[in-house]
C-alpha cells in the first residue's frame, strides 16, 4: 500500500503504507487510511516529528558500524535496505515546513 501526503503548499511526498502510518503515530496523528493535518495542528505535528527524528539521531550515534542495522523487516516479512527516521521523515517535515509557512493543511488518502 502506498500512502500521498498531500498540501496545496508543496509537492506530494509519497511513502510506503507501514512507514507513513508510523509517521502519523509520530505526528500525533491515528494512522488511518485518510486524514488531515489541521493548520492549527502544524506546529504539534511538526514537533513531535523533530523530537522523534532527534531521538533517532542520538540512538544511532550511540551505535558502533557494526552495529548499526543493514536491513529491516517489511510488514509481509520481507527485508529490505534499512533507512533511519531520520531519512524517510525529511520529506514530510519540509512538507509540513511549507505547509505552515503557507497555511495549508496536510493531507492524505483522498
Amino acid at each position: 500500500m502506498i500512502v500521498i501526503f498531500q498540501s496545496d503548499a508543496s509537492g506530494d511526498v509519497i511513502m510506503f503504507g507501514d512507514v507513513a502510518h508510523k509517521m502519523m503515530e509520530l505526528m500525533g496523528k491515528e494512522p488511518t487510511a485518510q486524514g488531515i493535518v489541521t493548520v492549527e495542528q502544524l506546529p504539534e505535528a511538526l514537533a513531535l516529528l523533530r523530537a522523534a527524528v532527534d531521538a533517532d539521531k542520538a540512538r544511532l550515534a550511540g551505535l558502533s558500524e557494526e552495529e548499526r542495522p543493514e536491513f529491516e523487516q517489511t510488514p509481509d516479512g520481507q527485508k529490505r535496505a534499512f533507512v533511519s527516521l531520520t531519512q524517510r521523515a525529511a520529506p514530510l517535515i519540509e512538507l509540513l515546513e511549507w505547509s505552515l509557512k503557507k497555511q495549508k493543511p496536510v493531507m492524505w488518502g483522498l
